[in-house]
């Protein structure tokens, strides 16, 4: 990740951020609270748990996280009511650095992730995945590369460490998600809410928002106003919910 000296970008940061901008397809704009404010959070926005939907996210990796560091992250969901899906990301990229052919896939996007005091460019090649697929793949009975697309087959060799395949990689989760989307009558932006649940009880509360790139540092500012109206504490260090359970499940497999 690139950071910042401070929340407010300047200079040289700035240029490159919408350098970034100018090339992605989308930006979302994330914020995590302090586990302490997690329950002021979730009351001040209304967030009503019951109408939230569960996911299980599966990531994929060597014990000691090979293909991540490579800058490269592999991961499956199921999802409540709907079709699971897998992706492969790469990330940080130069959107301008991009092949032209994988820029014109209909799975392929690049997306600039902001949160307070940095920011990240990432391109993921996506896939729509069978619900009754996934299982059998992350308990060992089918192949791991089975859960991805040919385009994402070739995402992965052309990206990941000389001689490490999809079926090379152990399984990291699952992790435990529950996500409810709301849309506040104060602003014009939907904004996402995602508790991720880690099976040592610790737990990370995401309030993200997506927006157009052209769009991006205006929608931001105003999020940040409504939530600061709302008591939300936007100044508290940044978790990355993926690198969390990274780090949770490789240890596991080391140990």
């Amino acid at each position: 990740m690139t950071t910042a000296p401070t929340q407010r970008l300047m200079g040289d940061e700035l240029i490159r951020l919408l350098g970034l901008l100018e090339g992605a397809n989308t930006a979302e704009l994330k914020l995590t609270v302090p586990h302490e404010a997690h329950r002021a959070t979730i009351a001040s926005l209304g967030v009503d748990p019951l109408v939230a939907q569960i996911r299980q996210v599966f990531f994929f990796d060597t014990p000691d996280l090979a293909l991540n560091e490579a800058g490269v992250v592999a991961r499956a969901r199921r999802i409540q009511g709907r079709d699971a899906d897998s992706g492969v990301k790469l990330r940080p990229v130069v959107p301008a650095d991009l092949p032209d052919d994988v820029r014109r896939s209909p799975s392929f996007g690049v997306e600039v992730d902001a949160m307070p005091g940095g920011y990240v460019c990432s391109a993921s090649m996506k896939s729509s995945v069978p619900a009754d697929r996934v299982m059998p793949s992350v308990s060992g009975q089918k192949r791991l590369s089975k859960l991805f697309s040919s385009e994402q087959r070739a995402f992965f060799e052309t990206h990941a460490p000389s001689g490490l395949s999809l079926d090379d990689l152990s399984v990291l989760g699952p992790i435990f998600v529950l996500k409810t989307k709301i849309t506040p009558p104060e602003i014009p932006q939907r904004i996402v809410v995602e508790m991720w649940l880690y099976p040592d009880g610790s737990r990370i509360l995401e309030l993200s928002s997506k927006s157009l790139p052209d769009r991006a540092l205006q929608d931001a500012v105003r999020l940040r106003e409504f939530l600061e109206s709302k008591g939300v504490d936007t100044s508290g260090e940044q978790q990355t919910k993926t690198r969390t359970a990274l780090d949770f499940y490789a240890a596991e497999l080391r140990a």
